[in-house]
């Protein structure tokens, strides 16, 4: 049996983290293990390829349904997650956001101690590159390039002005000292690529390490646990799916997500046993926490025609989708290098919260049903989330075979209160798209459309077209007891030798996109890992409602 110090399940955000920093001391043996393939692909590292990736299954999409959603429609809704090296931040849409300073505040006030804001913004600066600089809230030395849009259509500033004119604030820096208002995104987009955490952490090193072992194609069936302690993992590769085992002398690290880190924990015998049993899973170890918890933030669209042609559709067109590749191919620069997403805004739905509760994400094309309709015409998205939902779901199996995808069921607008926010949010985002900063960019409401118009004609609508917005998070979450199957150390409560690090971890669902958050917490858990020291906390003023 092949032996490692470190057997880390999952080459996305967290895992090539993980691989990078456990790597670093050449004495210590580490195996990364990824089901999906290399992310050699153009369209990966093209960041208007993004529409092509994350719109269907593919080599680097698991392509993902949920189960019936009884709040909406009954409807099964299409989850894009992230397959290969670099996951979701191979396919996301390359927004840096951190999420609110209270998130992580609220995690500490919970009981996880060291992972309030000051405890976690050393590590946010570790893990940064960004172009403006070092400062108290940014930092300038890590692998993970971040640069400012540059508002690049005059669409994303109208929409800022708009929301100016609306009375919303404008903020410079959603990673600041102030996230509420519209202002414009960074991005982890560096000399017209994408710059996937495995560009930043993983594509350095893969040849610079003999004591990296990296495996991809494997699909991991199971944690291996001998008398209450992780020894290694069972992985199938190849088209004739034959099974190996891969040992770990010190630790296995699931890094697979939140869909399947709470699936290979539970084919691994950990989870509930009543759920395990209908499988005919024998429990290893009694965890009820693991796959419930499940949030994710629901997103509704508002789409307008725009009269002038400015838009990705007329930008990219015809003929002039090739000239598009060509001059990407040759420069790196152009419409191939843009993402389309340069400007947003986090607002509060009502008066009197300590925090923003939702986003808005402007695209500048028509985005339906994740690209996979939709007129071909010019027009723009808004993007509007509910960033706190009080609903709750579950990741579930639906089968003992690994290769099935699990049961996920986030169940959406459980609550009264996530239906009202969403409510307001189309209401909000219709006020901003009326401004006259706006009128001239702005025709016809293509969605929810004009004869939507009353709370309940609103409420139809989102239970009709709503969607993720790709952000799950929660389903192998920590807490400061044994309800949790994590303990604040993210080592699985019940088994020795065993942790989770990846956005299943989280205990609520931070203010924002969860990308940067996920590469955080591989940050600091690498350093739980390896017995060091954690980073100083640093405090830093913000601005407080």
């Amino acid at each position: 049996m092949e032996a490692y110090d470190y057997v880390i399940v999952g080459a996305g955000s967290a895992g090539c983290v993980l691989a990078n920093r456990l790597s670093a001391d050449p004495s210590v043996k580490v195996c990364l293990i990824e089901a999906g393939k290399k992310d050699t692909s153009l369209m990966v590292k093209m960041p208007a390829g993004v529409g092509g990736l994350i719109k269907q299954a593919n080599d680097h999409n698991w392509g993902f349904f949920t189960e019936p959603q009884q709040h909406m429609e009954n409807r099964r809704l299409y989850w894009p997650r992230g397959k290969g090296w670099g996951g979701s931040s191979s396919i996301n849409g390359m927004v840096y956001i951190r999420g609110h300073a209270g998130d992580y505040d609220q995690w500490g006030q919970m009981g996880l101690k060291g992972w309030s804001f000051a405890d976690v913004l050393p590590y946010f600066r570790k893990s940064e590159n960004y172009e403006g600089g070092a400062n108290e809230f940014h930092g300038a030395q890590g692998p993970l390039n971040v640069t400012e849009s540059p508002l690049s259509g005059p669409v994303y500033q109208a929409f800022i002005n708009a929301g100016k004119e609306a009375g919303y604030p404008v903020t410079d820096d959603f990673n600041g000292a102030e996230q509420e208002g519209f202002g414009r995104y960074q991005r982890t987009i560096f000399k017209g690529g994408r710059w996937s955490a495995s560009f930043a952490y993983l594509r350095p090193i893969e040849t610079q390490r003999p004591n990296l072992k990296i495996v991809s194609t494997g699909v991991v069936t199971r944690v291996l646990i001998e008398k209450g302690k992780a020894v290694g993992v069972e992985v199938v590769e190849g088209k004739g799916r034959i099974a190996r085992q891969i040992r770990a002398d010190r630790e296995v690290i699931l890094s697979a997500g939140a869909v399947q880190s709470p699936q290979i924990l539970q084919l691994s015998g950990v989870g509930d046993p009543e759920e395990l049993k209908r499988h005919g899973i024998e429990t290893k170890v009694k965890s009820t926490g693991v796959g419930r918890n499940l949030q994710d933030h629901l997103d509704v669209t508002v789409i307008h025609d725009m009269p002038l042609p400015l838009s990705a559709y007329s930008l990219q067109k015809g003929l002039k989708k090739l000239a598009v590749g060509m001059q990407y191919l040759y420069n790196q620069t152009g419409a191939g290098a843009d993402n389309f997403l340069q400007a947003g805004a986090f607002l509060s739905s009502r008066s009197g919260l300590s925090m923003p509760d939702i986003q808005l994400h402007l695209v500048n094309a028509i985005m339906m049903d994740h690209g996979n309709t939709g007129p071909e015409k010019d027009g723009y998205t808004v993007h509007a989330c509910q960033l706190r939902p009080e609903s709750r779901g579950t990741v579930m199996l639906a089968s003992a075979d690994p290769f099935a995808h699990p049961a996920i069921d986030p169940n959406y607008l459980a609550t009264e209160e996530d239906r009202r926010v969403m409510r307001e949010s189309v209401k909000m985002v219709r006020d901003v798209c009326r401004q006259n900063a706006l009128k001239a960019y702005t025709g016809g409401e293509i969605l929810p459309g004009a004869s939507v118009k009353t709370d309940a004609e609103i409420d139809a609508f989102i239970r009709e077209k709503g969607e993720t917005i790709y952000h799950p998070v929660g389903s192998v979450s920590m807490g400061p007891n044994e309800t949790s199957p994590l303990d604040g150390e993210l080592r699985v409560r019940g088994v020795d030798g065993l942790r989770v690090v990846d956005a299943s971890v989280m205990p609520t669902l931070i203010g924002g996109n969860t990308n940067a958050p996920t590469i955080m917490v591989a940050e600091k858990a690498a350093d739980m890992i390896l017995g060091r020291a954690a980073m100083a906390r640093e405090e830093v003023a913000l601005a407080r409602a």
